[in-house]
């Protein structure tokens, strides 16, 4: 199968490193600043996007939960505060970013609830249906291969489980989508220069959700990954959107 536009996007185009080794080595250099950058960038909207997202599974009522992606442990801690009774584990292929967040999750007293590990999400080192439910938060864009991402959520998450998804994508609104296009393009690189020092890490965000298959599109994908009447639920205009379906 041809793969996705997005699949090709890398944060550095002169480094012969595979995708998946410069996101790595993008978010280990920006990790100490990445919470900082979020608050600001989003000044905190952020957090509604995932309360919102979490909220998707709290019905089911999950016992055991992959948050792959997990950078620093945001949506993981988030869950553990929503679902009880859940056991969370994060998977990341930043060592810095996981580095972060095993600090947050000691400072919080959750580390029976909560377990960080490096890992994989297209290649998840753990047995089929192993999950009641499977979520992403601004993950799925850094994929090298989307497909494959997409078939192992399915592989590990139980039958009759939950796949969830929070990704970026473009507002439709003709007054919000101009701003929002500035914005993207030209001042969260200038932020993250400023508090990063990495200017190319949010030029490549940009870039990256400018090529993701949103909407419909990722629908047909999560159709095709094997996911039962996948929905959309758009946030803020639709400059976020929450994704979600049953195995």
């Amino acid at each position: 199968m041809a793969e996705f536009a997005h699949d090709r996007v890398v944060p550095f185009s002169e480094s012969a490193l595979s995708k998946k080794e410069q996101v790595a080595g993008m978010f280990d250099n920006i990790a100490q600043k990445y919470d900082l950058l979020n608050r600001l960038l989003s000044g905190g909207t952020d957090r509604r996007w995932r309360k919102k997202a979490i909220k998707i599974l709290q019905k089911d009522q999950p016992q055991t939960l992959l948050d792959i992606a997990t950078g620093t442990g945001d949506m993981a801690i988030m869950a553990a505060a929503m679902l009880p009774s859940c056991r969370i584990t994060g998977m990341d292929i930043s060592e810095g970013m996981l580095e972060v967040g095993r600090k947050k999750i000691k400072a919080q007293k959750l580390e029976e609830v909560i377990e960080l590990l490096k890992g994989d999400g297209e290649a998840i080192n753990a047995g089929d249906n192993s999950f009641d439910a499977v979520m992403v938060a601004f993950g799925v864009r850094n994929f090298q291969d989307l497909r494959k991402g997409l078939s192992e959520m399915r592989r590990v998450l139980r039958p009759g489980g939950k796949m969830m998804i929070l990704e970026f994508s473009k507002p439709k609104n003709p007054i919000i989508a101009p701003w929002y296009r500035l914005y993207m393009k030209t001042i969260a690189p200038l932020a993250g220069k400023l508090f990063s020092k990495n200017a190319k890490a949010y030029k490549y965000l940009n870039n990256s959700i400018q090529k993701f298959p949103e909407g419909d599109d990722f629908l047909a994908c999560l159709k095709e990954a094997g996911f039962n009447n996948p929905k959309q639920k758009p946030l803020s205009f639709g400059i976020c959107s929450i994704y979600y379906g049953i195995k």
